[in-house]
């Protein structure tokens, strides 16, 4: 083995140690501002559908479909609601079908229990309506019921939350990619709207490059074992892949950027505790944009975890002569021009390949129930 390699190995040791400290310090400072974030503005409620609560089902992703629709029904009894309504996904249609049905059958909340593939199906469905949507999250990532402080490994209490909650607008992120034809990507098995969709949805975060690489690379079944970590083991094998060369237009301001990803947020909370847009947030109608890069293989990644543990503390000020940098926008429009083709993922789902990315974003588009 050359020093060269040695030397790689050992600052790959120096990352994943800076990563384990960093992700207890900031779950230590969460918990220590804990109800100090400002709650969201509920939604108005005099339009709120009334009716029986519907559960829409991933079987996959569900381990006991039949123990979570007994404490759906306790709950429901308990608080004097109507019996739910029960549907499950399939790998045809995964939630976008089933929760227009639940709207047709009258129900009050649609509670999506699975994956954010199947939350962002039942949303694209629900998106532009009133009735509000529950979160029952049993993903990998489960991004969107972190940033919304739900109470994630308690499907008791997020059964109760669903049902009994608050309702709050929150903005809806929308993503088309285009291929060097002009033609829409292939969508992923996970699209929303059906076979063909050409708008992809998503709740937390859009983005192309190496974090759709590191989507791409991921094991499932390692995914099953480890969780989201599975995403970081992926991310390694992608430290030194070569950066993106861009056009972006910004709500009508073009620009031209080198960089390693380019990420599009609803919010900003990613797994661990880890704050990578500290300014994001769900209800303020507009998209945070993130431009990631890093120069100097594993040294330059470690610097950029570094500067996103310290931005998590309150710390956003450059430092000078850094290998790793962020740089933010934010807007409503958003247009991108790669001068190769890119991997692109949206909420965790791969997309597809595209050197033509428009996103944009429809503020306040979708009721969620919170406590």
């Amino acid at each position: 083995m050359t020093w060269e390699e040695w030397v790689s190995i050992a600052a790959f040791v120096l990352a994943i140690s800076a990563f384990i400290v960093g992700i207890v310090l900031l779950r230590r400072l969460a918990e220590a501002r804990q109800g100090a974030k400002p709650l969201m503005v509920p939604s108005a409620s005099e339009e709120a559908p009334t009716g029986p609560p519907a559960f829409i089902i991933n079987p996959i992703k569900v381990p006991d479909p039949a123990a979570l629709r007994q404490i759906a029904v306790e709950t429901a009894a308990l608080h004097g609601l109507e019996a739910p309504l029960w549907y499950e996904t399939t790998k045809e249609d995964p939630g976008h079908g089933q929760a227009r049905q639940a709207v047709a059958d009258g129900a009050s909340v649609i509670v999506a229990a699975g994956g954010d593939g199947t939350v962002r199906a039942v949303a694209d469905a629900l998106s532009g309506g009133r009735v509000p949507m529950g979160l029952i999250p049993m993903g990998t990532g489960n991004l969107l019921a972190r940033n919304l402080d739900l109470p994630m490994g308690d499907p008791r209490a997020l059964v109760v939350v669903a049902l009994t909650g608050r309702d709050h607008a929150i903005d809806v992120g929308y993503l088309r990619a285009e291929g060097e034809s002009g033609e829409p990507s292939a969508p992923s098995d996970s699209a929303v709207g059906g076979a063909g969709a050409k708008e992809h949805c998503f709740l937390v975060m859009a983005g192309l490059g190496f974090d759709a690489a590191m989507v791409a690379g991921a094991d499932n079944e390692l995914k099953k074992r480890v969780g989201w970590l599975a995403y970081f083991v992926a991310g390694a094998r992608h430290l030194h892949g070569r950066p993106l060369r861009v056009r972006m237009t910004l709500d009508g301001v073009q620009s031209h950027h080198r960089l390693r990803s380019l990420l599009f947020a609803n919010c900003g909370r990613l797994p661990g505790g880890i704050v990578l847009l500290p300014d994001a947030e769900l209800d303020d109608g507009v998209l945070d944009i993130a431009g990631i890069d890093t120069k100097g293989g594993v040294f330059g990644w470690a610097s950029l975890f570094g500067k996103v543990v310290l931005q998590g503390v309150g710390f956003r000020r450059e430092l000078p002569a850094s290998p790793g940098s962020i740089e933010f926008w934010r807007g409503q429009d958003i247009e991108v021009h790669s001068e190769t083709p890119e991997p692109v993922q949206v909420d965790g789902d791969l997309v597809g390949d595209a050197v033509r990315v428009h996103v944009c974003v429809r503020p306040g588009a979708l009721h969620v129930r919170t406590r």
